[in-house]
This record gives structure tokens, C-alpha cells and sequence, in this order.
């Protein structure tokens, strides 16, 4: 007994004729009448066909207008909850508005790419043509996305806040607003500087105002002349005379080198941030003022010239 040929003889005893068409009604009459449908072979739809594509459809349409109506509700609801959320934590609000923000979007691409497909339409080549756009975008806005990138990295670290003086990618001033792609900030001469925020993250960074307490060097040179105890009890005297130094760290008197014509000091103080120029400046005149008191001079820079009559 042949058994494959018996097998094929009732394959084909059971599978309908492909010349005949399906009963009206069944399951491989549905899916015939919108696979016709979905290929746009219009023509060989009949009227009871289209009386079923149409109403599949109107139920198709009206479960993806539910569907979407309830993704936008809940795509706010989300986006509303990370910004809430995220404030409690005291996040940045510029960052904050942006997230909330992506996690709408996302929610609502993904649920008309779940639409799309849900009326027979292939999303794998709007999966490709957003990754190909994706790319083309990238490539035009490099140097935005690098902008970006950068500004996130500075909003989530925070090596500066609003209102810190800062020296970054060349210039000082006072940081004004701390946007995603740029930072402004204001010199002491009062000018606006709009720096992009790539610059400033892939350079040196110096957050002037960081500390509470700030050190600063008052230079002298005083005359080889003077005693160098003496000198140092005037410049100490001058210390004790500032009202605006912070009492710790402590001052100090340094003797920093024999010059070419001087005895050169460094006078160190310490100023909270908020009296640090003053402080600055009292100190200078109180250093030049008791030392004229002590008779110390301050010398000016001098050189020998040694002649030599019989080389003329």
C-alpha cells in the first residue's frame, strides 16, 4: 500500500476547489472580502462584500477613535504626573517641561502605529522611514543635538546655578538663564554673552562663586632697606585693620622672594563672597597706609648702568 499517495489523494478530496468561491458569511469569505479590500482589488468586490468591508471598517474606526481618545487622556495624565513629580524632587523646570513633554509624544506615536496596523497597514516601513528621518535630522542638527546633549549633562550635574559667577569658554560673568542648547551670562562691564552649551561642557568650567568663604592676595614689594620683622608686624597690623575678612581661615603674611629691587610680600585674606571686592580693596589701602606710617617704602624698579670710558 502506497501510503504518501493515499495521503495526497486525501489532501486533495479535502481542500476546496480554488475556482470555488467560499460561503457567504464564513470566515474564509471575511478575510477573502478584506484581503480583496486591503490589496485594493476593488473591482472584485461585490455588493454584499462591500456591505461587510464597510461595516468592519466603521467598527474598526469607531474602536481607534476610542482608542486614541483614551491614549490622549492618558498621555496627559502621564505627562502632567512626571511634571509633578519631578517638581516634588526639585528638578530643573526647563528640563522638566521636556520630559514631560517626550513621554506625551512617545505615547501617542506608539498608539497610531498600533492604529495603522490594526487596519492592515504594514508599519515596518514607517519604522524605517522614521529611523531614516531620524537619521537625516541627526546629521542636519548636529551641532544643535551636541547643544542639546551638553545643556542636559549641565542641567542634570549642575556644576553652576543662576545667579553664580562663572569663568566658561573664555569669558566671566554672572549666569542669567540656563536654557537646554545655550547659557547667558552677564560681564562686569554689563554685556550679554550667549554661549552654547557643547563650548561650555567640553571645556574647563570655573564656578568662581561656589565656595562661601574666598581667598584673596594683596602683592608688595617693600625696600631692601627696611627690616624684614618690622615689615612683616606693618603688613600683619594692616590685616588686623580690615573689618571685612571672615575670621577663619586664618590671614597670613607670606615673604615671597628677594627680588631685582624690591622685597617682595604676598598678604593673603579670606572674604565671604558677598564682601569679597570690599574686602579686596580695604586691604590694599590698608597696606599702603601703614606702611607710609612705618616709613617702609615701596621702591621702585631700578638698574644699574655701569660705563666703561675706554671702551668708546
Amino acid at each position: 500500500m502506497n501510503l504518501p499517495l493515499l495521503f495526497a489523494q486525501a489532501a486533495d478530496v479535502a481542500a476546496p476547489s480554488p475556482l470555488v468561491d467560499p460561503p457567504e458569511g464564513s470566515a474564509a469569505w471575511r478575510s477573502n472580502a478584506l484581503g480583496e479590500f486591503f490589496s485594493f482589488q476593488f473591482s472584485k468586490l461585490d455588493a454584499q462584500e462591500w456591505e461587510f468591508v464597510a461595516y468592519n471598517l466603521g467598527l474598526r474606526a469607531l474602536f481607534v477613535l476610542i482608542l486614541l481618545t483614551v491614549a490622549w487622556t492618558v498621555s496627559s495624565w502621564l505627562s502632567s504626573l512626571v511634571r509633578i513629580a519631578l517638581g516634588r524632587v526639585k528638578f530643573d523646570e526647563t528640563l522638566t517641561i521636556f520630559l514631560s513633554r517626550l513621554v506625551r509624544w512617545i505615547i501617542l506615536v506608539l498608539v497610531a502605529l498600533t492604529c495603522l496596523s490594526y487596519f492592515g497597514i504594514q508599519t515596518t516601513s514607517f519604522a524605517a522611514l522614521i529611523g531614516a528621518a531620524g537619521l537625516a535630522i541627526g546629521l542636519a542638527f548636529q551641532g544643535t543635538l551636541s547643544n542639546f546633549a551638553a545643556g542636559a549633562m549641565l542641567l542634570i550635574f549642575r556644576p553652576y546655578k543662576v545667579g553664580d559667577e562663572v569663568n566658561v569658554a573664555g569669558y566671566t560673568g554672572i549666569v542669567q538663564e540656563i536654557e537646554l542648547f545655550t547659557t547667558a551670562i552677564d560681564t562686569p562691564d554689563n554685556r550679554r554673552i550667549i554661549l552654547p552649551n557643547s563650548s561650555i561642557f567640553g571645556s574647563v568650567i570655573e564656578n568662581i562663586t561656589h565656595h562661601r568663604v574666598r581667598r584673596f592676595t594683596v602683592g608688595v614689594g617693600t625696600a631692601y632697606s627696611a627690616d624684614v620683622d618690622a615689615t612683616r608686624a606693618t603688613l600683619e597690623q594692616a590685616l588686623r585693620s580690615v573689618t571685612l575678612l571672615a575670621a577663619a581661615p586664618p590671614p597670613a603674611v607670606v615673604l615671597l622672594e628677594l627680588g631685582a629691587s624690591s622685597v617682595n610680600w604676598a598678604v593673603h585674606g579670606w572674604a565671604k563672597r558677598e564682601s569679597f571686592g570690599d574686602a579686596k580693596q580695604q586691604l590694599i589701602r590698608a597696606v599702603k597706609n601703614e606702611l607710609d606710617r612705618a616709613g617702609i617704602a615701596i621702591p621702585f624698579p631700578q638698574l644699574d648702568v655701569h660705563f666703561d670710558p675706554a671702551a668708546t
